[in-house]
């Protein structure tokens, strides 16, 4: 009797283990899989969702060039105020010195905004294209920045933030104004071999660029000091009060170098097939404004208040192709081989005209 009660004891001290072996198993297991899921949930809050409004998207740099202070302010004002400060960046080069404060700008988007290393611009000198360089150095310090929009002070938007910025960012390349420049005059023969003919080009300097090539801009070591030294801009009476008088006219070569140096580059750099070749924005050049033959078609037509109606807008929104003369070439504006508008931007506006268009909501700049 008292072995088969020690043989009972035996068995019910086994099953009793077992049961606490089977219950620590299955609370480690609980506690493993609470674990997996805890650490699988810090990983997905340290991984960005798709879609999360928190995520950085890149950005649109927006470089102003200016005299001094931006006339249009107020109008940019109402264009940026319709997004989100996370696509986009401003940067104003101005004369030096000169500072975006509450006393200059009514707009708080371009307060403190000017570049501190801006230099003295002179029109027709290689000192433009030096002031791009620098918008562009100052922009590039931005890792987000990915487009850079080069953008006068007379330079007005066509359509809203949102359109703008998807216009913009939905494509690959970079948009530069860029043709054969056959007319004799503009290159000059002491540029070679550095720069060779067949590489020189004209367009637009109102360029927008992808972060490759405002990188290339930027570290030119090359092109620039050629245009610094052989592209200047033909003498004409109203500068010979500056400069000695010219000793023969004829030999002069009337190179304006923001008419050539974004697109001889990127032309030298064998970077043409990764360009869509017009600009992004309009100008409308009267090439019989003026009686003075050597200033004729030299500057766009300035539109002011009489001038900015709807109907000047919208002439401009159905531009769907532009036609280049010296090359024989008509770029079509296409989205996804459809007919696109060609452009998202105008000058030159006066800010009388710029009040009109937006008293008149002929710009429905709101999203």
């Amino acid at each position: 009797m008292k072995q088969k009660s020690g043989s009972f004891h035996h068995r019910s001290r086994y099953k009793w283990e077992g049961k606490l072996f089977s219950l620590l198993f299955f609370a480690l297991c609980f506690l493993s899989l609470v674990f997996m899921l805890s650490n699988y949930s810090d990983i997905n809050l340290l991984m960005p969702l798709k879609g999360d409004p928190l995520v950085q998207k890149p950005k649109i740099a927006f470089l102003f060039i200016a005299r001094n202070r931006l006339p249009l302010d107020f109008l940019w004002d109402e264009f940026f105020r319709a997004e989100n400060e996370s696509k986009f960046s401003i940067f104003v080069h101005s004369r030096p010195g000169f500072v975006f404060n509450r006393a200059t700008t009514k707009s708080s988007y371009f307060l403190l905004r000017q570049v501190n290393n801006s230099i003295q611009v002179d029109w027709g000198e290689a000192s433009m294209i030096q002031a791009e360089r620098i918008l562009l150095e100052n922009a590039l310090t931005d890792p987000d920045n990915e487009r850079f929009a080069f953008l006068s002070d007379s330079c007005i938007p066509l359509y809203n933030f949102s359109y703008t910025y998807d216009y913009i960012m939905s494509s690959s390349t970079s948009f530069v104004d860029s043709f054969a420049d056959v007319k004799e005059g503009r290159y000059n023969p002491k540029m070679h071999p550095d720069i060779p003919v067949h590489h020189w080009r004209k367009g637009s300097q109102w360029v927008v660029l992808t972060r490759k090539h405002a990188n290339v801009v930027v570290k030119d070591d090359k092109v620039i000091p050629v245009f610094q030294m052989h592209c200047k801009r033909k003498s004409l009476p109203e500068f010979w009060r500056d400069k000695p008088f010219p000793v023969d006219l004829s030999k002069e070569h009337n190179c304006i170098p923001d008419e050539h140096y974004v697109q001889t580059l990127l032309a030298q750099q064998g970077l043409e097939g990764e360009i869509t070749r017009r600009s992004l924005t309009h100008s409308s050049w009267d090439l019989s404004a003026s009686k003075d033959r050597e200033r004729r078609g030299w500057h766009p037509v300035t539109y002011k208040f009489s001038d900015a109606t709807p109907e000047l807008i919208r002439s401009i929104k159905e531009i769907y192709n532009i036609y280049y003369e010296t090359e024989h070439r008509r770029e079509w504006c296409m989205s996804e081989a459809k007919p696109f508008p060609c452009f998202l931007f105008a000058r030159k506006f006066t800010r009388p005209a710029a009040l009109r268009l937006l008293n008149m909501s002929a710009l429905q700049l709101s999203n």
